[in-house]
């Protein structure tokens, strides 16, 4: 089975050794809200994606789901 959204936030912030309160202060959140995220009861913010992403250093892309490799904008 194909790994949910809220599945990638979880495996970053867990394999980077954070725990749910710094990543939810770096986004500017309550850890009660993070935690609403991480586990699918509540749709993540677009505008903390890139916040999120550039503090793991991971593509929107990977968090996404999307395939690697697609070619926007085209050349």
């Amino acid at each position: 089975e194909k790994m949910k959204f809220y599945d990638r936030l979880k495996s970053t912030r867990i394999d980077a050794d954070d725990p749910q309160p710094q990543i939810a202060d770096e986004l500017g959140i309550t850890r009660q809200q993070y935690q609403l995220y991480e586990s699918g009861k509540r749709s993540f913010p677009i505008d903390l994606l890139p916040v999120f992403c550039s503090h793991y250093n991971v593509s929107a892309d990977y968090i996404l789901g999307l395939k690697q490799g697609l070619s926007w904008p085209r050349p």
